[in-house]
């Protein structure tokens, strides 16, 4: 008997965030919002989620900072 799981982290977009400038490459962009949380899945079919948060996700560089 075989049983697939998975675990990881997923993002999904939520749309555009607010312009700001990034801490780290110091630019000034419009930075994407996205939720990310952890999930358990079994046979393909998500069975928990925890550790949501919602994000703002810099264009450039890709640094996350939490709303």
């Amino acid at each position: 008997m075989f049983v697939f799981f998975g675990y990881g982290t997923k993002r999904s977009s939520l749309g555009v965030g607010s312009t700001r400038t990034c801490p780290r490459c110091h630019n000034t962009t419009q930075w994407e919002r996205m939720r990310q949380y952890t999930q358990l899945s079994v046979f393909f079919i998500p069975v928990a989620r925890w550790k949501r948060r919602v994000l703002e996700v810099c264009g450039i560089c890709g640094t996350a900072t939490e709303v």
